[in-house]
């Protein structure tokens, strides 16, 4: 039986940690012999600096952790060579990989990468599966090269998508099926019988990195594209709107047809209360806002903001900025 793998395991997030278990957790397959993170960073309202998930879980396991701010200055590279691994396994590490860096592994840098490649390539593929009404998701593992997200493909797992589920949600569960993957690759690659597949690069496609700004809703577009927005940006950085009763975030929303909704002629942004729910017309449909959050306060539904404006001035409009 062949040994296992010598694996140096690069990652930052929550994302990541799985995968890192799932290695750790089948050392007939894998030996996980180092572990490289990002620095701690500040966070929280005392900026307190926090660790890397990946960190935390290393250290349970007694395994060293490296964190330089760049992986291919100075010796980092001679002391990655040091471990002699046989791959180098990368999810979400968030620093580029120079040559001098794929090169070390004797069988290559292994990528987990959130989405069925070469669809959404970049920063953000599992927010622009959503974002963009796909019916399927899923996870490819793949060889790194010097472009991003364009080397060769080793295992790819679909799951399907639903018009509710969002990019926490999706987040939490392709991570999982990262993790099975990555174990199902490494067996591969120890046995010999995972094969290489070019990636066709007319069908590319790239997920620009997310920002804030992204997240102002547009009610002069389709309700369907903008519950996907919702969606896709839920809980970060999520979506919101401003209106006379101040910058309300949008948790939860819901497409009702224009049949079902109230009759009239009106507007795109028009607000309204309707059978207890709270909606904006959008070009085509209506759009409940099922989850909102008023600024600084707790989320509360739709219903309830209606009940609140009861017995005040029920004024509830968007403006269009």
């Amino acid at each position: 039986m062949p040994a296992p793998l010598r694996v140096v395991f690069m990652g930052t997030p929550d994302f990541a940690v799985p995968c890192l278990k799932i290695l750790l957790d089948n050392p007939e397959v894998t030996n996980v012999v180092a572990v490289y993170t990002q620095p701690d960073r500040p966070a929280g309202r005392g900026l307190e600096l926090k660790a890397p998930p990946v960190k935390d879980l290393a250290l349970q396991y007694k395994v060293p952790v490296f964190q330089p701010e760049n992986i291919n200055k100075e010796n980092e590279p001679r002391k990655l060579a040091d471990y002699m691994a046989d791959v180098v396994v990368v999810v979400a590490y968030a620093q580029f990989l120079g040559k001098n860096i794929l090169n070390i592994p004797r069988l290559g840098c292994v990528n987990v990468h959130g989405s069925l490649l070469p669809k959404y390539r970049g920063a953000a593929p599992i927010q622009y599966s959503i974002l963009n009404g796909e019916k399927e998701a899923g996870v490819t593992t793949m060889k790194l090269v010097e472009k991003m997200d364009a080397g060769p493909m080793l295992l790819r797992k679909a799951v399907p998508l639903n018009d509710e589920v969002t990019f926490g949600e999706l987040y939490e569960s392709l991570s999982k099926v990262g993790a099975e993957l990555l174990l199902e690759t490494m067996k591969g690659l120890k046995e010999r019988t995972v094969e290489e597949t070019v990636q066709n690069e007319q069908e590319a496609t790239y997920a620009k990195l997310i920002t804030k700004e992204m997240a102002k809703v547009d009610f002069q577009k389709p309700a369907k594209e903008t519950h996907n927005l919702i969606r896709a940006f839920h809980p970060w950085p999520c979506a919101f709107t401003v209106t006379n009763k101040g910058k309300v975030k949008i948790h939860k929303s819901k497409v009702i047809p224009k049949h079902f909704g109230p009759s009239g002629d009106f507007k795109t942004g028009h607000v309204t209360f309707h059978n207890n729910m709270l909606l904006v017309k959008c070009v085509d449909d209506w759009l409940q806002l099922v989850v909102v959050q008023m600024e600084g306060k707790k989320q509360i539904t739709g219903e309830q903001l209606i009940h609140g404006l009861q017995g005040e001035n029920k004024e509830f409009k968007i403006i269009e900025e």
